[in-house]
């Protein structure tokens, strides 16, 4: 084995490139024999232009559907005071983050824990 045949360059897969090498050959195409075929299409034209004589059913129109509308969904967001395990302790309306950062800061001081402010959406019930 020389040098250049350890290189990357002969290693190239030829079979990738369509091209038959002693390792790999090339599958060999069907042979298509035309006037065979030809003859079996007039044939079946042949046989086809009787049975065309037959009534052709007339398309049935389907009924129109109703469209399912989505159903709305009202969302709205509050301020939630939650604690190290992500466990909701409070919950105050958007307008009212100062009490609720307050709140937080109240239950980080008392249980030695930290307690933090995050926005929380929720789904309005009519």
């Amino acid at each position: 084995m020389g040098y250049h045949d350890r290189r990357l360059v002969g290693q190239v897969d030829f079979f990738s490139f369509g091209i038959a090498t002693k390792k790999k050959p090339l599958m060999a195409r069907k042979v298509v024999n035309r006037k065979e075929l030809r003859e079996e299409s007039e044939a079946a034209a042949a046989g086809g232009a009787t049975k065309t004589a037959k009534k052709k059913k007339t398309p049935v129109k389907r009924k129109t559907r109703a469209k399912k509308q989505d159903k709305v969904i009202r969302m709205k967001i509050f301020w939630g005071v939650f604690n190290q395990s992500l466990k909701r302790v409070a919950l105050y309306e958007f307008n009212q983050k100062k009490q609720a950062e307050k709140k937080a800061s109240d239950l980080s001081t008392s249980q030695k824990t930290p307690h933090f402010v995050q926005k929380v959406k929720e789904e309005i019930t009519e």
